[in-house]
């Protein structure tokens, strides 16, 4: 019985040229059999949400949204750019939609996240490449589910600072910009993007909150890259303070996508995880169907800076003073903390 008649739940968006029987045994996707999975899908309809679980045709959607889990794509489902990979749809986008951060939250709530991710497509059309409205989706979010933690996976807004400050005045706790792929490829696979440009905005999200957020970054494997030039760009993504990183398999959405050049073997990733997490990362996610936001709550980077990002947020601070600092007529010579509003 085909799986998009009414009695198994909404019609799934799925290429067909994705699932082709040429790759090899280890890349495998799981088709889904979980109430679950029809759950996750009925609400993001029901709120009108995209999801670049969909649009990117994902391989573990089945799995995750079985799980109860999405990552939310906002700013619409038509990007500016044709990267030779992705699978989103290049056109001239919509306008945004000034109630999506709410949607998005009620989704957020509805899911009883404690981890959500947030990403969009590259909107090259708007002036800051869509950076308010990533702003006003965090508080959003944070607002209707407090003490959820924020994960961000953004463009790169064309290495405006000024646009980059606004997703970062909002606090996320992991900001995330893939690099995709090694410094040789990328005129290649990415449209735009550039290599160093990327390294910059990584870099400039880390200092532009003194180092409290986490930083992640994702490359593709299987694009012509070699091994030289992979540990390159770890070291790259480590000298421009990504501590979080994810090394999956590229998968050629269709025909008009780059060719696959190589099926890296799951070995070959966890020697790549084992370097990478000997070269100083914090966390590496490594295997032929790892993607950005993969299990992303199976690591938390930002526990250490949790209550410090919150607090920011809050605008409260704790600071020590002495008697001798406070106007009170008798004071208990021991330190005195008290929570002053900045």
């Amino acid at each position: 019985m085909p799986m998009h008649m009414n009695c198994h739940g909404p019609k799934m968006k799925m290429d067909p040229t994705l699932h082709v029987d040429k790759k090899p045994s280890w890349i495998k996707v799981r088709l889904p059999n979980n109430p679950i999975f029809w759950d996750t899908k009925s609400m993001v309809q029901d709120l009108n949400l995209v999801t670049v679980c969909e649009e990117a045709q994902c391989p573990n959607r089945w799995e995750c949204w079985g799980q109860g889990t999405a990552t939310f794509m906002i700013a619409g489902d038509k990007c500016t750019r044709a990267c030779g990979f992705c699978a989103v749809k290049t056109a001239r986008p919509d306008a945004l939609e000034a109630d999506e951060p709410a949607r998005v939250a009620e989704a957020t709530r509805r899911m009883s996240l404690k981890h959500v991710v947030i990403t969009a497509v590259a909107r090259d059309d708007l002036k800051d490449g869509g950076a308010e409205h990533f702003q006003n989706v965090i508080r959003e979010v944070r607002t209707l589910n407090p003490g959820i933690v924020i994960e961000v996976l953004v463009p790169d807004f064309n290495d405006r600072d000024w646009a980059l400050e606004m997703v970062m005045a909002a606090r996320p706790h992991i900001f995330n910009h893939n690099l995709e792929t090694v410094e040789r490829l990328t005129p290649l696979v990415r449209s735009r993007a550039k290599y160093w440009r990327s390294l910059a905005v990584l870099k400039k999200a880390h200092e532009m909150v003194e180092g409290k957020v986490a930083v992640k970054s994702g490359i593709m494997l299987g694009l012509g890259e070699q091994r030289d030039e992979i540990l390159k760009s770890m070291d790259d993504l480590l000298d421009h303070n990504v501590s979080v990183l994810t090394l999956g398999q590229y998968l050629r959405p269709s025909i008009r996508h780059l060719p696959v050049v190589d099926y890296i073997h799951p070995d070959t990733f966890a020697e790549y995880k084992e370097i990478a997490t000997e070269k100083g990362f914090q966390h590496v996610a490594s295997g032929p169907l790892v993607r950005s936001s993969y299990h992303a709550a199976d690591f938390r980077p930002e526990l250490d800076i949790y209550d410090e990002i919150e607090a920011a947020v809050a605008g409260t601070t704790a600071v020590e003073l002495t008697p001798d600092q406070v106007n009170l007529p008798s004071a208990d010579p021991k330190k005195v903390k008290i929570s002053l509003d900045l």
